[in-house]
């Protein structure tokens, strides 16, 4: 294996929280590696616990007191709702385990602050995702600038447009309570590859609105169901990275769709369009000053991978999807509707260093944990 790729070790008994509709996405990375074993599983509804586990070789369907408690499990996959995250992490740290958790961190920023000084206390180690930013598509972009290939980076943008969440998702109740809206949902994506690419942010600006209180359920058992809105859905921000460069970021709910590219970053002898950051992979292309548009081969990044690769590369060592990643980010977005409802620019308090760059890391090393 390489030196940046994991290496062999022994079997990492993870237990799972919530099974959701990602879990799904999780359980097909985790299962495809030997090194892994779903020691056990534990939703609110039972039934869906139970059937997890029979679907899994060796697995236990557990309450999730049992399961945070549980000696046979080392660390625990925090899949719940985001109003859930803090509390699900403070009782697993409580029993000495690890934490990986789905975005973002926690709710609100205090919480996810208790979650890392928890840690800290306890000896233990916290990562959350999105761990999308490992994959061939933003390492490679990443690659492209750390080589110097567009120069000095001087700007970039972000930018993801959405009609919401309620046209496709049976549940989408979530998405437009505390902790929810598009900035804390799609936002990490988006603003984790930023500080991928650029660096750590100093300090936002932000405006944000609300196009109206209640939305319909489109699809489901619960279709033509109106829910309550009471977060902010549409948000543009500027945030003001550590290394001098400026990025713009908008998140919505409240258009339909874009033919912006998800990601420009501009240096003054090139320029980068980054794919999807909700996708492992995809074309990065790239302009350097007097030539045209072209195609980059990936040059790093887990290739072929999969949600899960972020606590694979975590249970290795590696910690690039680390909880002080996702603290700052989480910051970086409550700035901004902080921003958005006082007028001024908000500095920030927390900060994060770039993760080592991901070598580029063929499926059939990754998988064998």
């Amino acid at each position: 294996m390489t030196a940046g790729s994991m290496t062999a070790g022994t079997a990492t008994d993870i237990g799972i929280v919530g099974l959701g509709v990602i879990s799904r996405q999780y359980l097909e990375t985790l299962l495809a590696v030997d090194g892994v074993r779903i020691a056990a599983v534990a939703d609110l509804d039972a039934s869906r616990a139970q059937a997890a586990a029979d679907s899994i070789p060796g697995c236990r369907a557990l309450g999730t007191d049992e399961l945070l408690a549980d000696p046979g499990v080392g660390t625990v996959l925090n899949l719940t709702i985001p109003a859930a995250h803090a509390e699900v992490a403070l009782a697993a740290i409580a029993h000495g385990k690890d934490v990986f958790g789905e975005k973002p961190l926690a709710a609100t920023l205090a919480d996810a602050a208790r979650v890392m000084d928890a840690a800290a206390a306890a000896g233990v180690r916290v990562g959350s995702a999105p761990d999308t930013v490992l994959g061939t598509g933003v390492q490679t972009a990443r690659a492209a600038i750390d080589e110097g290939r567009i120069g000095r980076p001087v700007s970039a943008s972000a930018m993801w447009i959405s009609a919401g969440h309620e046209a496709w998702h049976p549940q989408p109740d979530f998405y437009y309570r505390e902790g929810g809206g598009p900035l804390l949902d799609m936002g990490p994506y988006y603003v984790t590859s930023l500080v991928q690419l650029l660096g750590p942010v100093e300090a936002v600006s932000g405006a944000a609105s609300r196009s109206r209180d209640v939305r319909v359920i489109a699809t489901g058992p619960r279709a033509g169901e109106s829910i309550g809105v009471e977060v902010d859905t549409h948000l543009t921000g500027i945030l003001h990275h550590a290394s001098g460069a400026i990025s713009t970021v908008t998140m919505s709910f409240d258009g339909v769709r874009s033919t912006a590219a998800p990601i420009e970053v501009h240096g003054v002898e090139g320029s980068l369009i980054v794919p999807d950051p909700n996708m492992f992979v995809g074309e990065v292309q790239l302009h350097p000053r007097g030539g045209s548009w072209e195609t980059l081969e990936p040059s790093a990044g887990y290739a072929d991978a999969g949600r899960g690769i972020g606590l694979l590369d975590f249970v290795a060592g590696h910690h690039r999807a680390s909880g002080a990643i996702a603290l700052h980010v989480l910051e970086i977005m409550t700035a901004l509707s902080d921003s958005a409802a006082s007028g001024e620019r908000v500095s920030l308090r927390t900060t994060a260093e770039r993760p080592a760059l991901v070598p580029l890391t063929p499926a059939s090393e990754w998988r064998n944990l």
